[in-house]
């Protein structure tokens, strides 16, 4: 998918989010919205010096949802950290949490009641000030039950409520005491009601449309191509915009993306998504490259309804059968890790999990001949991401070692979920995902993948499995527990069920690279998920 994520939101949204092209529907920010040629237009305008035009090239699409409820796009996702604000925001890299719409964090992070006084002056990008009916309106949205998002996924669980107490103020109710909802508060970006609540804007906003009250405005935007920003003038927020313009590039094609940044000819300052194989070149000529190792991942989903892939003996057969260390090593370059969970282990809360999948080819013959399985025939339905695609031929090899007939069959990451919004059957997918775009904390990682109401267990045709339904009970209890370290070992607990049950687990965890030209940039913090980060960011 382009490393995109996927979200949890029902199968009607699911293609507009990950299509999401088109032009820009009627709004306060409408500007020239024409598709062109695919990572060509540089429209981003010109200047010298401290107001030439920053030139960002990111190796995954712009045309998924752009709408901050729903998105998973990886592009979107960083556009929109530079466009909106919420309450609060995180650091990029510690995800600790600061004001940003709001003046304050909460005096007691563990009360059930946080106020909020909005930061006086803030304005959205039409000129119009930011109230506390939009804070109200925007969760209004995310917390209605008829309206299935993704960030409910992230907010529901906990939060109560959220009411006006005055122009600028508002009042959160939680349902119980839970600090880790402070940092998740910049999922829920404030959004001019006077904009989205007209009719159709939220289609709009799926297709591009983008009004906040961040540091930048949106100015252009070319699905497939690229999408550019303008320091907006009245902002007075802590995160001051830099760049007079900056121009993001959509070059999902990897020589393609390489060679926008590198050589003489280079015509960006920084890229995301950089091919392992490119790294020595690339400081060879000066660039910048680092990494950063999160929850970026390769998965294997199945489809449970698809026998014998309901037989969680086969599930466990064909992850042991997966040589994840040669992997690492040729397809990886060494930027990886075999998983030993279904967290990464830099996360806080890591525990290798009860059941690791190390290669353990005679393993996995055995489990398939106890489930009664010979001569099996497996079609891999992949997105086409360059570093997955480079990661195929390991596993179509490792299964063809266990007598297990394997195709390969890569594809369009909209190809790919569309046929399963279709509800179209299929066996194994294998994509790749990182839940770090929305936060660290272990709660919110597991019910972004395993909700009981989440697209990607409708996806597996799990949910409402016995194991899966005690799983689901369990991590309610788990995201209720007042006590940290007992909280941690019951989502351990939970992860260990993951684990074993392999309906949608892990191969290895990569690492993200990012180039930069550091005679031209400083500030640059490489994020373990997709995209770039540019609040902190400095000409030289």
């Amino acid at each position: 998918m382009r490393d995109d994520v996927i979200p949890d939101v029902p199968a009607p949204r699911r293609r507009s989010l990950l299509l999401g092209a088109g032009v820009l529907g009627a709004g306060a920010v409408l500007a020239g919205c024409s598709a062109g040629p695919e990572s060509t237009n540089d429209t981003g305008g010109g200047g010298s010096g401290k107001d030439r035009t920053l030139t960002a090239v990111i190796g995954y699409g712009n045309d998924g949802s752009w709408d901050p409820t729903q998105t998973a796009s990886a592009f979107a996702m960083a556009a929109n950290n530079h466009i909106y604000e919420g309450l609060l925001d995180t650091d990029p890299i510690t995800r600790a949490p600061y004001p940003a719409l709001a003046t304050a964090l909460p005096a007691d992070p563990k009360a059930t009641t946080w106020r909020f006084t909005l930061r006086d002056g803030a304005t959205f990008h039409d000129g119009r000030p930011v109230t506390a009916d939009d804070v109200v309106f925007v969760f209004d949205r995310i917390l209605d039950p008829k309206t299935q998002t993704l960030a409910k996924g992230f907010f529901a669980s906990w939060l109560e409520s959220v009411r006006r107490t005055g122009a600028r103020t508002v009042e959160l109710r939680l349902r119980f005491p839970f600090p880790d909802g402070l940092a998740r508060l910049t999922l829920a970006k404030i959004m001019p009601a006077h904009v989205y609540s007209r009719p159709g804007a939220w289609d709009d906003a799926v297709k591009g449309l983008a009004v906040g009250s961040g540091p930048y405005r949106q100015t252009a935007h070319h699905p497939k191509s690229n999408t550019t920003f303008e320091a907006f003038a009245a902002y007075n927020g802590p995160r001051r915009p830099v760049f007079r313009k900056m121009n993001w590039l959509t070059i999902v094609d990897a020589s393609s993306r390489v060679a926008r940044i590198s050589g003489t000819g280079a015509g960006a300052q920084i890229a995301d998504n950089i091919p392992y194989a490119n790294i020595p070149r690339l400081e060879e000529g000066g660039l910048k490259v680092a990494g950063g190792a999160g929850m970026n991942n390769l998965f294997l989903m199945f489809n449970t309804r698809h026998k014998p892939f309901d037989d969680v003996r086969v599930r466990q057969a064909l992850h042991y059968a997966i040589d994840s260390e040669k992997m690492v090593r040729v397809a990886l370059k060494g930027h990886g890790r075999p998983a030993s969970s279904f967290l990464n282990e830099g996360n806080p809360s890591h525990r290798r999990a009860r059941t690791v999948y190390d290669y353990d080819p005679g393993r996995a013959k055995a489990l398939l001949r106890a489930a009664g399985v010979t001569d099996l025939k497996v079609e891999i339905m992949a997105v086409n991401v360059s570093w997955i695609v480079d990661c195929l031929p390991t596993i179509k090899s490792c299964w063809d070692a266990v007598g297990v007939r394997t195709t390969l069959a890569p594809q369009e990451t909209t190809a790919v979920f569309t046929k399963m919004d279709q509800r179209r059957d299929y066996q194994v997918v294998a994509a790749a995902s990182n839940p770090n775009q929305f936060g660290l904390d272990a709660d919110l990682i597991m019910r972004y993948n395993h909700g009981p109401e989440n697209l990607w267990m409708r996806y597996t045709r799990w949910a409402d499995d016995p194991v899966a339904r005690r799983l689901f009970a369990d991590m309610d209890r788990a995201t209720r527990e007042p006590d940290p370290a007992r909280k941690k070992a019951m989502i351990q607990d939970c992860i260990d069920v993951v684990a074993e049950q392999a309906v949608l687990y892990p191969v290895v965890h990569n690492e993200l690279m990012t180039a930069w030209d550091p005679r031209e940039l400083t500030g640059i913090r490489p994020q373990p998920y997709p995209g770039v980060n540019l609040l902190q960011a400095r000409w030289i």
